[in-house]
């Protein structure tokens, strides 16, 4: 089932637009959070932080979407 799933056409398009969905409004609210101050971006080690957020957004993308394709392939294997 899992290859089925990651195979499926558009899955990968999917979880990559929710990975950057999920990273934009994460660091808008983690920014807002500051103040909306500058120091938010340039305190820390800038590509650490980036690489993060691209990490934390693909996961979040690729369970999201894992588990609405999944179940788009089981209902259509019922009818």
């Amino acid at each position: 089932m899992f290859k089925k799933v990651i195979n499926y056409d558009g899955f990968w398009k999917s979880v990559v637009s929710l990975a950057l969905a999920f990273s934009l409004v994460f660091v808008f609210i983690k920014w807002a959070l500051t103040g909306f101050e500058n120091a938010f971006f340039t305190q820390g080690d800038p590509v650490r932080f980036f690489a993060g957020i691209v990490l934390a957004g693909f996961i979040y993308g690729f369970f999201v979407t894992f588990g609405k394709f999944r179940a788009k392939i089981k209902n259509q294997e019922r009818y």
